[in-house]
């Protein structure tokens, strides 16, 4: 049962983010920014579990997460700008911007989960 805060402070995170419609405030298209956390959440809820598992010290788990989180909000800006650019016609652009949110929401859910998480324990 210790990690039942590590599981629910990704899912509080996710519900402010929702209220508060933050992936639309840092960049996300206003038609899916909901969606990106909805889709994300559970993908980082497993991140954080099977890591859990991994026999890796914590502070390498974070700093991956961590990370990532930062190289796919880079990516998905990245697919902004060239989604834009073309108009949107650049259909891979899109996709970058969208998938990468997704994996933003899924990164940074997976981040806090493993931060909150217990260590490991010798069976």
């Amino acid at each position: 049962m210790t990690y039942v805060p590590a599981l629910f402070a990704p899912v509080l995170a996710a519900a402010l983010a929702l209220v508060f419609d933050l992936p639309k405030t840092f960049g996300a298209h206003p038609w899916w920014s909901d969606t990106v956390i909805l889709i994300g959440l559970p993908i980082g809820v497993l991140i954080a579990t099977l890591l859990s598992r991994l026999a890796m010290p914590k502070a390498a788990k974070v700093s991956l997460m961590g990370i990532g989180t930062l190289a796919t909000l880079g990516i998905a800006q990245a697919g902004k700008a060239r989604f834009a650019a073309s108009y949107a016609e650049d259909a891979f652009g899109g996709q970058m911007w969208y998938v990468g949110w997704i994996a933003t929401c899924a990164l940074l859910a997976a981040l806090i989960a493993t931060t909150l998480w217990p260590r490991n324990r010798p069976h």
